[in-house]
Parts: structure tokens; C-alpha cells; sequence
């Protein structure tokens, strides 16, 4: 697997956790039949809905921990936590 990279499987974000550094972007690839989004709690990253293969990609600018999970499927469920 990539780095900085998670995968959306089964209906789970994988790694559920993703700690990185300031100013690392990050890349969701899809890897279920079903659409996904990565939709932050909070603020952060916000995409729109993606199909199988595909990828979305988010630069963390900002330290903290960002919590976010799939508009269509709440229970799927994320952080990634950025230090400086």
C-alpha cells in the first residue's frame, strides 16, 4: 500500500487512524463497487461522491486531529491526526 494512502474496503476506512505530518496530503482510493465520500466532522476534507478505483486527495495544512466519514454509509468512520 502506499504511503498516506487509505483504503476504502469492505466499508471501512483502512487504517481507521492515519497519523501524519504537517502539510501531507493524502490520498483515499475507493476500492468497493459502492460510491463513497470522505466527509469531514468538522471541517477538512470534503469530497464528492467517488466510484470503485478512484481516488480523492486532501492536503493537511492545519495541526489537530481530523475526524470525517462517508456521507452515504455514517458507520464508516476516520481520523488522520497531523503533527508538526
Amino acid at each position: 500500500k502506499e504511503p498516506n494512502t487509505v483504503l476504502l474496503s469492505d466499508y471501512k476506512f483502512d487504517p481507521p487512524i492515519l497519523k501524519v505530518k504537517k502539510g501531507t496530503t493524502v490520498t483515499w482510493k475507493n476500492m468497493d463497487q459502492a460510491k463513497h465520500t470522505v466527509t469531514g466532522d468538522n471541517g477538512g476534507p470534503s469530497s464528492d461522491y467517488f466510484g470503485n478505483a478512484a481516488t480523492y486527495t486532501y492536503t493537511f495544512d492545519t495541526v489537530g486531529n481530523f475526524a470525517y466519514h462517508c456521507e452515504p454509509h455514517p458507520f464508516m468512520k476516520g481520523t488522520v491526526e497531523v503533527t508538526e
